[in-house]
């Protein structure tokens, strides 16, 4: 079946399917989901279990190290990683790039969990496995009521959340800055030793007290009644009002005479949240699988609306980060940018082509474009970010098959055809070769497809989109461009293309002369070649940039074991600063506009490339937002200029919001070894030399300074003389300091833990500790604790990493005026040289930077063959020669030389966006080769007594088709290198350069090898 033949004779139906396709291609378009970046699949579950009062080492013994080796059983683990704290471990797993699902992998872990909560030593909580670690929640709504309590604003939290779950385009909403809520009873040690009431027992009569137990059924003659016995509690008072016997009598108490009772939130608090400069909670929404960011946009926008209308004045609603806005915001630009490069290319085509034939040509291009989009919503690819640039990528390219077909209609009809059969033809002879030339181009961004690594994952849909674009331009440049050139171009026949023209003159004195020294030509290009390669190391290396939003992330670090307290009086300090000094105001325009802070932790993950902080009191982040992302390197430098002079001990990082896979240091050193001394020895070495380094800044360690620790080491000579055992002692000592849940107090759908305390007074005074009265959980009689136990101060660790079950410590700084390459690079060659001091198992790994970019490129690396082996099937099979697609490939490195060119011109950096430029730019390359050894094959066929002759006439008949498909992707690319940001930047430029470079190669270069590959005698040339 002819396709174009059927087109032709049915061309009523073909305009109408084109229609068809124009009117549902803009449906889709605005139908279809919308996001800023497309997604990658986050491959980490946490395990985290809770051990109350055990130290580090403890933990790490005991609990974390049982857990990492079942974890390791996992055939699909990539490497485990482990944080052991006082009374709590966390496990990281973290799964191969190479697996995209993971329930199953999920739901083996938490089996391989299971499997060892028996082993676990008592007193640890069932571990939790956290494998929703991933939920990104794109809208943070602030929320904070002036006057109410934290419980009220709780309260109002919650209404809130519920009226956001029931919206249509909604899946999870979370509250973060909550306070837990607890009912205390505080003794006094004094009180209840005189009485001999033990925590055990105070325990057993509350529980006795408190139940929810059902009493049977009774029948009565046909009825049945439910019998319920009432008992629990059903306020605080009900608590204190408890009747309470004494051991050894029968006299009885109310809990109220020997306690205070009383309802408060924990304390310390676990984490909080400041609303700009107030107290507050924040509100995370996240979107539902398949949802439209803009849709969920325009229902929070009412809800809020709403609510406004229902709470009284002072509770408000604020909206801190906005995804929907900055999708539209982005989704626009890239839509701008396109529309731009398509009028251009348009502006283009009219001017060189003619008004007609560039008429012709230019409604290939928004046809493939809609065409394409069409498509790409059948294969759930999103818009956004990666999608939209890959439309522009393929922009320039897709014009080079209407080009090539109109072209060669245009000739057949001078030469005296009839337009159908002149359109016919040429689609039956230019069908294979455009469609091969199309496949060479996509397998190009195969490998980006195929990578199995989180950023192959994040740009993936540039092989995608490319690919459905020139396929679909193909489809159009069969059907739709010969029903237009019957349609509308109009040729004078038997008019023939002299090459007549100066600039043609020009170009065949060049040509031959490079045909005659042939080898000098090869020679030059080589050496340009290595020129470009060496040149490469003066180009900075930037994995990614960061991103064109306007905020940006202070992360605020004081000295590991520092309260909660402290740490918020640092950020109400950081608060005034920007209240003060940088924040919008009638006197200062552009500054910072707002902020908010998540003190003890990192908050919700409000982007998928943001990595929150586990609960950690010495620990806040703040997101400030910005008028203009230009002004965020200045604020940055005034916060980090108050945070050292004002605060000393602070570690103060600050990050633009990154683009792909989060970082937390640029440039990272990770020193693993068993023996904790050793290593902490080891790492001072390097963070030494670290600091001395220039360029980087903020230099820590994970494990941060040693902490104290009151051990009370057990005499149990004493103790067994005492009556008491080392349980006792421990249970007395949680009674009296952290507290011990006696029972649960339940308020409607809540379940309120009841905790037994000492008062704050004893609580917080060591000398009070030696005079802590030790139960005896068997007798109930009490002792002095240091009647049986010594109480003296230690330094411990206040955290122990662990990677592979090897304790690691990992070393970061941020960089300062260079790039994190540039900072390894520094590095690297000291650390080599110290290693070999090192005692042995002692040894360091790169992070950060070095890692993530290592990873990306080795994970493309990997798939480059089958890339290579797909275009090099397609060019024998279209050549059905072996030298020919030798040549093809071998002009692939000539475009290098104009990339390394063009960054060096545009002062840009060589990253990931680079080396996909240069691998997209081999596509448009082998185009070009292709197009042009065609035309040398049909010129040969017509002159084989003259083939040097042969070959110039084919470089001259393909000069305007290459040097208009190189226009049009250079100036198409134009608005995206203009307007795309940093990120864009890089990629644009490698492919201007390569291309405008690699074109003149290829008009140069090419008919050269190929004279040299077929032996073509160097006197025909003289004779020329």
């Amino acid at each position: 079946m002819n396709i174009t033949r059927l087109a032709l004779e049915n061309d009523r139906t073909a305009w109408v399917i084109f229609a068809a396709m124009l009117l549902f291609g803009i449906l889709a378009f605005n139908k279809m989901p919308k996001d800023y970046d497309p997604g990658f699949i986050i491959r980490t579950a946490q395990v985290v279990t809770y051990f109350p009062g055990a130290s580090p080492q403890r933990v790490e013994e005991l609990v974390t190290d049982q857990i990492e080796k079942v974890v390791q059983q996992i055939p699909e683990l990539d490497f485990v990683k482990s944080t052991s704290k006082t009374g709590v471990s966390i496990v990281s797993v973290n799964i191969k790039e190479s697996y995209k699902d993971m329930r199953p992998i999920w739901d083996n872990l938490r089996r391989k969990i299971q499997s060892i909560e028996g082993d676990l030593p008592n007193g640890t909580q069932a571990p939790i496995v956290n494998d929703e670690f991933g939920d990104v929640f794109g809208i943070v709504v602030g929320l904070t009521a002036e006057g109410y309590s934290y419980r009220e604003m709780q309260d109002v939290a919650e209404q809130v959340r519920d009226t956001f779950l029931r919206l249509p385009e909604a899946a999870k909403v979370e509250i973060y800055g909550t306070q837990e809520q607890r009912v205390f009873i505080e003794f006094e040690n004094s009180r209840l030793a005189a009485l001999e009431l033990s925590a055990a027992n105070l325990r057993e009569q509350l529980r006795a007290r408190n139940i929810v137990n059902p009493g049977g059924t009774l029948y009565v003659n046909d009825e049945t009644l439910v019998v319920e016995p009432s008992g629990n509690f059903e306020s605080v008072s009900e608590i204190a009002n408890t009747i309470i016997n004494i051991p050894g009598s029968e006299q009885v108490i109310l809990l109220s005479d020997i306690a205070k009772v009383y309802r408060d939130h924990i304390e310390p608090p676990q984490a909080k949240v400041r609303v700009g400069s107030e107290r507050g909670l924040t509100i995370g929404i996240s979107m539902r699988k398949g949802g439209n960011n803009l849709e969920l946009g325009e229902q929070v926008k009412q809800a809020i609306v709403r609510l406004e209308s229902v709470y009284p004045i002072g509770v408000e609603f604020k909206l801190l980060s906005f995804l929907p806005q900055e999708v539209e915001k982005k989704v626009n630009d890239f839509v701008s940018n396109l529309v731009q490069a398509i009028l251009v290319v348009t502006v283009v085509m009219l001017f060189t082509l003619g008004l007609r034939t560039g008429f012709v040509v230019a409604s290939l291009i928004p046809m493939s474009m809609v065409f394409g989009i069409l498509v790409m919503s059948f294969f759930d690819i999103s818009i956004d970010q990666i999608s939209l640039a890959a439309l522009i990528i393929a922009l320039g390219m897709l014009v080079d098959n209407g080009i090539v077909m109109s072209e060669n209609i245009m000739v057949q009809m001078e030469q005296g055809r009839r337009a159908v059969d002149a359109a016919v033809d040429s689609a039956q002879e230019l069908k294979i070769p455009l469609l091969v030339s199309s496949l060479t181009t996509g397998a190009a961004f195969l490998p980006i497809f195929l990578a199995e690594s989180a950023t192959g994952e994040y740009t993936a849909s540039l092989f995608k989109v490319v690919t459905i674009t020139l396929l679909c331009s193909w489809l159009l440049a069969l059907t739709m461009i010969p029903m237009l050139c019957v349609k509308f171009v109009r040729v004078k026949a038997q008019q023939q293309e002299t090459f007549n023209s100066r600039w043609y003159k020009g170009y065949r004195v060049i040509l031959t002369g490079l045909m005659k020294y042939r080898w000098l030509t090869v020679g030059a290009c080589i050496l340009m070649l290595v020129i470009a390669i060496q040149a490469l190391q003066f180009i900075p290396k930037l994995f990614f940039p960061p991103s064109d939003r306007a905020y940006f992330k202070v992360e605020l670090e004081l000295p590991v074991g520092t309260r909660l307290e402290t740490t918020e009086s640092l950020v109400k300090d950081m608060d005034r600063f920007l209240n003060s000094e940088l924040k919008v105001s009638a006197q200062r325009p552009e500054g910072v506009t707002k902020w908010v802070s998540y003190i003890g932790n990192g908050g919700p993950r409000f982007l998928l490339s943001h990595n929150p902080e586990p609960n950690s009191a010495n620990y806040a982040l703040m997101i400030v937002s910005v008028t203009s992302y230009t002004l965020i390197d200045e604020l940055m430098a005034k916060i980090e200029r108050y945070g050292f002079e004002n605060h000393p001990d602070l570690l103060l990082k600050q990050r633009k919001i990154e683009n792909g896979a989060a970082i937390d240091n640029p440039v990272e050193i990770r020193i693993m070894g068993e023996d904790k001394a050793q290593l902490m020895e080891i790492a001072q070495q390097v963070k030494a030399k670290m600091r001395q380094t220039a360029g980087l800044k903020s230099v820590s360690d994970d494990w941060g300074l040693p902490i104290k620790k009151l051990e009370i080491n057990i005499n149990q000579a004493r103790a067994r003389r005492a009556g008491v055992s080392s349980e006792d002692i421990a249970t007395s000592l949680q009674t009296g300091l952290s507290g011990m849940e006696l029972t649960q107090y339940r308020e409607k759908e809540d379940t309120i833990p009841v905790i037994l305390r000492s008062v704050a007074a004893d609580r917080q005074d060591i000398a009070k500790l030696k005079a802590m009265a030790v139960y005896s959980q068997a007798s109930g009689n009490s002792v002095p604790l240091q009647q049986v136990a010594d109480v003296k101060v230690v330094w411990e660790s206040a955290q122990i990493f662990r990677r592979d079950r090897v304790k690691s410590v990992v070393l970061g700084a941020q960089t300062d005026g260079i790039t994190a390459s540039e900072g390894f690079a520094q590095l690297t060659p000291w650390l080599n040289e110290q290693q070999k001091s090192w005692p042995f198992g002692y040894t360091y790994e790169l992070g950060g930077e070095a890692e993530s970019s290592g990873k990306a490129n080795q994970s493309i690396a990997e798939k480059l063959p089958i890339a290579v082996l797909i275009i090099v099937l397609l060019l024998v099979a279209q050549f059905n020669s072996i030298r020919k697609s030798l040549l093809v490939l071998v002009t692939i490195p000539l475009g290098f030389i104009g990339v390394v060119a063009g960054l060096f011109i545009g002062q840009s950096f060589f990253g990931f966006m680079t080396l996909l430029g240069v691998i997209s730019l081999a596509g448009i390359v082998i185009n070009n080769a292709i197009v042009l050894l065609e035309r040398i094959k049909t010129e040969l066929d017509n002159n084989p007594e003259d083939p040097v002759v042969a070959i110039i006439m084919a470089a001259q008949a393909r000069m305007r088709p290459i040097l208009l498909t190189t226009a049009t992707t250079v100036l198409g690319l134009l608005p995206l290198y203009l307007g795309g940001g940093e990120m864009w930047e890089p990629m644009a430029l490698s492919i201007m350069g390569g291309l405008l470079f690699s074109t003149i190669l290829t008009l140069g270069i090419v008919p050269v090898l190929y004279a040299i590959l077929f032996s073509v005698p160097e006197q025909k040339v003289k004779a020329n």
